[in-house]
């Protein structure tokens, strides 16, 4: 998998990209990511990527010319799946949409920045808008490493133990279970009995009837109504 993360400030990105699980995965040649400076696609002498809107208003926007080169020359090295713009009022992303872009081959994601993009880059260059969330970010490189990083740990290989992933919260819409270790006992706060039987059967029914005992305490607009298929 090839991801291409285009931004104007490259330096937020080098930590949360090249540490834990998706550093072993490039490590791995699992995943190849690169960060794109759009800063190198202008011909403005002081590498400006940003203007003032048409009609006034507080705030800059990026332009679409330096944009537009980015991505065009990526699409001229490779084919890619998805070309997503990381936006407050985008697609809420989410455990489903982080599965289903872990199975594509490449992707280019575009961190927004100032007041937002020419609104000509999202109808013509852009295949998907995504928001991690309703509230606003100084930049879109942040996003940009929480959607490389959900998608990365699902790569087949990225994590030592695979299963890891499958039992993750919102992998079936609900809530992880509590989890314990060592010690059993501690200050009197003691694990759970079933925990330590060793009956795996039941142990799974337990688990499972914790997580939809959390996710109805905590999340309960992940539980499907019980009329729905």
């Amino acid at each position: 998998m090839r991801i291409d993360i285009i931004t104007v400030l490259p330096e937020l990105l080098e930590s949360p990209l090249n540490h834990s699980i998706v550093k072993r995965a490039k490590e791995k040649k699992l995943v190849e990511i690169n960060i794109i400076n759009l800063r190198d696609f202008t011909n403005d002498k002081y590498k400006s990527v940003d203007d003032y809107a048409f009609g006034g208003g507080a705030g800059m926007v990026m332009m679409i010319e330096p944009v537009y080169k980015a991505i065009e020359k990526l699409k001229s090295e490779r084919e890619y799946d998805e070309i997503i713009y990381t936006s407050p009022d985008g697609e809420k992303f989410n455990q489903k949409l982080a599965n289903q872009l872990s199975l594509k081959n490449n992707i280019i994601i575009l961190a927004g920045h100032y007041k937002g993009v020419d609104q000509r880059i999202r109808d013509y260059l852009i295949t998907r808008e995504i928001s991690i969330g309703d509230y606003v970010l100084s930049g879109g490189e942040l996003p940009a490493a929480t959607i490389t990083d959900a998608i990365v740990r699902l790569i087949p290989g990225a994590m030592s133990d695979e299963q890891s992933a499958l039992s993750d919260s919102f992998q079936d819409d609900l809530l992880a279970p509590p989890v314990y270790t060592r010690p059993a006992d501690f200050n009197g706060w003691k694990v759970p009995e079933i925990l330590l039987s060793g009956h795996t059967s039941k142990i799974e029914n337990w688990r499972h009837e914790q997580s939809e005992a959390r996710t109805r305490r905590l999340r309960p607009e992940l539980l499907k109504d019980e009329g729905e298929n």
